[in-house]
């Protein structure tokens, strides 16, 4: 049989996908499903599909910006997410910490850099569209910040990431958090229980 394959699309812009990778290890924990982090441009995937910003497309909706964010917190303190900050800096622009993302999986530590990213963008609410703070973050996490860098810039990485973004849009996908179980899509850490649910009825 062969096993579940599970995707995230993931974007550090967005915090509500930082807010599933906080949760992504009780599910693998629970299902015991390995979920497969794909770097995607968030803002070259609203492009291909017409699509904008929460902050953007709801900006003259006070009322659902305001529901938005109950939700927000609702989920926070039901996962004990407490080292969740907002970012000042938000909309940040993420194409160099996404390139970074594609080099750090060809170098194999994909996940240790994911989470010191993670941790800089939302939990200590740090400027990572600046050069320096992206260097300052690579090396406080112990990684390889120069290596990580020039294999960054590499035209195979740049294109990688485009095709990741590309694939998205054709398998469907319109933003961040996307989860795809198979070929079933789920959009939006709201969905999760229905991605936990999917997994474990493709495994039985």
């Amino acid at each position: 049989m062969n096993p579940v394959q599970v995707q995230f699309l993931f974007d550090f812009g967005s915090p509500n996908a930082y807010l599933c990778h906080q949760v992504i290890p009780a599910i693998e924990q629970r299902t015991g499903v390995r979920f497969e982090y794909t770097p995607i441009l968030l803002g070259g995937l609203f492009k291909l599909s017409n699509n904008r910003s929460p902050a953007e497309a709801f900006a003259g909706i006070p009322h659902k910006r305001a529901y938005d964010r109950l939700e927000m917190a609702r989920f926070v303190a039901r996962h004990g997410l407490a080292k969740f900050r907002s970012n000042p800096f938000f909309p940040v622009n993420t194409l160099k910490i996404m390139r970074l993302a594609v080099a750090a999986q060809a170098l194999g530590c994909g996940p240790v850099y994911v989470g010191a990213m993670y941790a800089a963008m939302w939990e200590q609410a740090r400027n990572m569209d600046d050069a320096d703070e992206i260097a300052a973050v690579l090396r406080e996490a112990g990684l390889d910040g120069p290596a990580l860098l020039a294999l960054a810039q590499t035209p195979e990485i740049k294109a990688r990431l485009v095709a990741h973004t590309q694939s998205a849009y054709e398998r469907g996908a319109f933003g961040s958090p996307t989860f795809f179980v198979g070929d079933a899509m789920y959009f939006g850490k709201d969905r999760l229980r229905e991605v936990e649910e999917a997994i474990l009825q493709a495994k039985a």
